[in-house]
């Protein structure tokens, strides 16, 4: 049920996009920069819950720590493309990404599952490839504390704002007071633990309590083609417009950019008369399924940082747009782990296989149950830890063993798990052949399981051609 609702509103989607693309023909929608005079006032009334934060409002030696981090990241060339999968066919990702986060989170998108490289983490055993590698992942810890804090501020000013409307500031300009306010009030604890919110704490904590981040990096001149931007002829795209998937309901979204800006570029292209300076990398914004409202494209300057406030990624979608020279950013995110936890999948294979007994020979294995429900949930259980675990590792996740071996443990364990679950079909089968079984239920189980064998079966043969 949930795949056809997924792909209907992917149908539903690509129908918006053709007709959206048919109306404008030839023409463009309008799109405002900084250098437009009603920018300020366009993203005060659109565009309000998208922050901006100048490199220097953020302290000189996380920027060090962070920009450290990215370059040595990728000298030990731990930046991938990923191999994505979009209505049936594989393609690989203009852009390089890492995950890193907490222990055992993974993040998907596009039927690819990223497993995070841990931070370190107090109370587990990470052992890195090398000690640079562990200092990077804690710098991307604490520009993931710093980001926290800054997010719960931000909200904080967006709910002072809504209640108390300050006239003839731009979304910046208000933004930062806030900030400077509650700073000076000491509602905002430098100590993240005990950061002060008003109103509705624990939720406001949930929104931007990130658990990981996708590290990208991308150097334009390396890439051979690069899409063009459809709807307003903002430039060459790096990232394609969408909503960021697998996130906490209203979760905030917090970005912190790094162009490797030579000054010889940023000398030599001056702003164009009109739209934005090619050779500088951009953040392209939208109002969702809207040909109203102008886009906006805001540049991206070393160490600049933006937040997506509350319900933005879903009622606006986003792009990045890339200028000349190469550029990392580090996204952080609150991922619905409800069902992308080691701990999680863990629970669900010993669920599955407490139905599965020993006797007492120690040898001979034999079905607590036989009930169709029962049947259906350990099968779908072997399902989820095969492809969506299993198979997404060793396809791709075993790059990261160039940072750690943390999840070669996990994934063993998975794996003797999933062995006992390939002895179980056979098990209800010879059970089901027995006399004493009720032919309705017999039949019952029977086609409970031979759906879920075909379902199955029809999987191994999309990731064998993959």
């Amino acid at each position: 049920g949930g795949t056809m609702k997924r792909r209907a509103g992917e149908r539903e989607k690509e129908l918006k996009k053709k007709k959206l693309l048919e109306e404008l023909g030839e023409n463009r929608l309008p799109y405002l920069t900084p250098a437009d005079a009603d920018f300020h006032q366009l993203w005060k009334t659109k565009y309000s819950k998208l922050i901006f934060r100048k490199s220097d409002t953020v302290p000189e030696e996380l920027h060090q720590m962070v920009q450290e981090s990215f370059l040595t990241l990728r000298e030990h060339n731990c930046f991938f493309q990923d191999l994505v999968r979009i209505k049936g066919k594989d393609f690989l990702t203009p852009v390089s990404r890492i995950l890193i986060g907490n222990p055992g989170c993974t993040y998907k998108y596009l039927n690819t599952r990223l497993f995070t490289v841990p931070w370190p983490t107090e109370g587990y055993d990470i052992k890195y490839c090398s000690p640079q590698i562990r200092d990077a992942c804690k710098a991307l810890m604490r520009l993931n504390d710093y980001l926290h804090i800054e997010a719960m501020k931000a909200l904080q000013g967006q709910n002072f704002f809504e209640t108390e409307e300050v006239k003839g500031t731009t979304v910046i300009d208000r933004e930062q007071n806030v900030a400077t306010s509650l700073t000076e009030q000491g509602s905002v604890s430098k100590d993240q633990s005990s950061v002060c919110v008003p109103e509705d704490d624990r939720s406001l904590k949930n929104r931007t309590s990130y658990n990981l981040t996708l590290l990208n990096y991308m150097d334009p001149l390396q890439m051979l083609y690069l899409k063009q931007e459809p709807y307003f002829g903002m430039g060459s795209m790096a990232v394609s417009w969408h909503h960021d998937e697998n996130l906490v309901e209203r979760s905030t979204v917090a970005v912190y950019s790094y162009s490797c800006e030579d000054s010889a570029v940023e000398e030599s292209h001056e702003q164009e008369p009109t739209g934005r300076d090619m050779a500088v990398w951009h953040v392209g914004l939208k109002v969702a399924w809207d040909i109203e409202t102008p886009g906006l494209a805001i540049p991206l300057r070393q160490g600049d940082i933006y937040l997506m406030l509350d319900d933005l990624n879903m009622t606006h979608q986003h792009c990045v747009l890339a200028g000349l020279s190469p550029r990392f950013s580090s996204t952080h995110r609150v991922a619905d782990c409800s069902r992308g936890t080691l701990d999680y999948i863990l629970g669900q294979c010993e669920l599955a296989l407490q139905n599965l007994q020993t006797g007492s020979d120690s040898m001979a294995l034999s079905l607590k149950s036989l009930e169709a429900a029962v049947v259906k949930q350990v099968e779908e259980v072997h399902n989820e830890v095969e492809f969506e675990w299993l198979r997404q590792f060793w396809f791709q996740g075993k790059r990261y063993l160039k940072c750690t071996d943390w999840w070669l443990k996990p994934m063993a364990k998975l794996e003797e798990f999933w062995r006992k679950m390939e002895i179980m079909p056979s098990l209800v089968l010879s059970e089901v052949r027995k006399e004493q079984q009720i032919e309705e239920q017999r039949n019952e189980t029977v086609s409970c399981l031979l759906l879920l064998l075909k379902e199955r079966q029809m999987r191994r043969k999309e990731w064998t051609a993959r």
